[in-house]
C-alpha cells in the first residue's frame, strides 16, 4: 500500500524498528507533555484562506542565511540515523541534496561529518554543536567541519543534562557494539561498563555553559552561529544581543525540560521580540502541509523536521527521506494555493486564526 502521508511513514517504521529503536527515537521527556502537546498545537490553529487569487503557478523557494531552497522545510539534527537504516546520515544527506534543502548534521551522527560530506558534495549544510566539559572537543570539531563546508552552526542550548526519557531507561538503551558515535571515533577511551550518555562517556556535556560561550564560539570561526533550544521572549531579546545570526524555536522534540510550551505556541512572542533583525526558524511538531504554512504565517522563515526523517529511513533509506520531503513539500504548495498564497512573500499572519476549542 502506498504511503501518502507522514503518518504512514510513522507507522511503517512503529511496526519495522526494534522496540527500544523505536522508544528511543518517540521517547520524550517524563510524561510527555510537551512531546504531545507540539502536534496537538497545531491543531488549535486555523486558517484564513483567500479565496478568486489566481494560483495558477506557485513558488515554494526561499532562502535561509541567504542561500536559496528549494522550499521552507529542512532537516533537524536527530541522532543515530544507522540504527534506522544501514546508511545512516549518508542517505540523509544524500536526500536534502536531491531535493535542495537544508540538512543539519547531529554531533550524535553515526557517520563521520567527512562521510556525510563525500555523499553529497552539492549539499546544503549546517553543523549541530554541543559544548564539552573539554572546550577543546567542541573547537576541534568546529574547525573540521569549517574546513569542509558547512555553512553554519547550530548551537543546541537546552541540554546542560539529559532530559529524563523513561522508556531508554526501562530498555538500557545503548548504541549496539557495530555503531559508534562517529565524530568522536578514538576520542574517548571509554572502559567496558563505564557508564554512557547516548555513545558518549557520562557528564562529557558542560552544565556551566552560558551566553559567554556565545562570545567564545565568535572567536573560534567565521561561521554564523544559530542557537537552537529558546522558547521565550527573553533569550531571544538575549540571543540578538550576542550577535547570532538565528533562532530555531525548539523544545528538543519534547524530550528535555516536560511542561514547556509547544514550540508553535512560543513563536509569536519570539517574532514580537526579534522584529527581523535575525531569521528565526522552528523545529517540533511539524507532520503536515499545511503545519509549515501556519508557521511561517506565524513568523518562522523555515521549518525543521525530525522524526519524520527518521520514518523515511526506515521505510527506504534515501528514498524513504525524499519521499517524506517530497510529501511535505507538495502539501506545502497545495495549502499555500488552496489559502490563496502565490509564492512564500504572501504568507503572513492574516492566514492565522486561533481556535476557541
Amino acid at each position: 500500500m502506498a504511503l501518502v502521508c507522514l503518518t504512514d511513514f510513522e507507522e511503517y517504521a512503529k511496526e519495522h524498528l526494534s522496540k527500544a529503536t523505536w522508544d528511543y527515537y518517540a521517547a520524550g521527556a517524563d510524561e510527555c507533555c510537551t512531546r504531545d502537546d507540539n502536534l496537538l498545537a497545531y491543531k488549535r490553529i486555523r486558517l484564513r484562506p483567500r479565496v478568486l487569487r489566481d494560483v495558477s503557478v506557485s513558488d515554494t523557494r526561499t532562502t535561509v542565511q541567504g542561500t536559496e531552497i528549494g522550499f521552507p522545510v529542512g532537516i533537524a539534527p536527530t541522532a543515530f540515523h544507522c540504527l534506522a537504516w544501514h546508511e545512516g546520515e549518508v542517505a540523509t544527506a544524500r536526500a536534502t541534496e536531491a531535493l535542495n534543502t537544508c540538512y543539519i548534521t547531529s554531533t550524535y551522527s553515526t557517520c563521520s561529518v567527512e562521510e556525510i560530506v563525500a555523499a553529497a558534495p552539492g549539499g546544503y549544510r549546517w553543523f549541530q554543536l554541543y559544548v564539552y566539559r573539554d572546550r577543546k572537543l567542541s573547537e576541534q570539531i568546529v574547525q573540521r567541519v569549517e574546513a569542509l563546508g558547512y555553512k553554519a552552526l547550530v548551537l543546541t542550548v537546552d541540554v546542560p543534562y539529559t532530559g529524563k526519557r523513561r522508556n531508554d531507561i526501562r530498555n538500557q538503551f545503548k548504541l549496539p557494539p557495530h555503531l559508534k558515535v562517529k565524530n568522536f571515533d578514538g576520542v574517548f577511551q571509554q572502559e567496558t561498563g563505564a557508564p554512557e550518555d547516548y555513545g558518549i562517556p557520562a557528564n562529557t556535556l558542560d552544565p556551566s555553559i552560558s551566553w559567554k560561550d556565545v562570545y567564545w564560539l565568535q572567536s573560534i570561526t567565521r561561521l554564523p552561529i544559530i542557537i537552537k533550544g529558546i522558547l521565550t521572549k527573553e533569550d531571544a531579546e538575549l540571543a540578538v544581543e550576542h550577535g547570532v545570526q538565528g533562532i530555531i524555536v525548539s523544545n528538543h522534540g519534547g524530550r528535555q525540560l516536560d511542561g514547556g510550551p509547544a514550540t508553535i505556541d512560543a513563536l509569536s512572542e519570539i517574532v514580537d521580540t526579534v522584529q527581523g533583525r535575525i531569521e528565526i526558524y522552528l523545529d517540533g511538531g511539524i507532520r503536515t502541509g499545511s503545519d509549515v504554512l501556519k508557521a511561517l504565517a506565524l513568523g518562522a522563515k523555515c521549518v525543521f523536521i525530525g522524526r519524520p526523517a527518521v520514518w523515511g529511513l526506515a521505510y527506504k533509506g534515501e528514498e524513504g527521506v525524499r519521499e517524506v520531503l517530497q510529501i511535505l513539500n507538495d502539501e506545502f504548495r497545495l495549502s499555500m494555493a488552496l489559502s490563496g498564497c502565490r509564492n512564500v512573500a504572501e504568507i503572513n499572519r492574516n492566514l492565522i486564526q486561533f481556535s476557541r476549542l
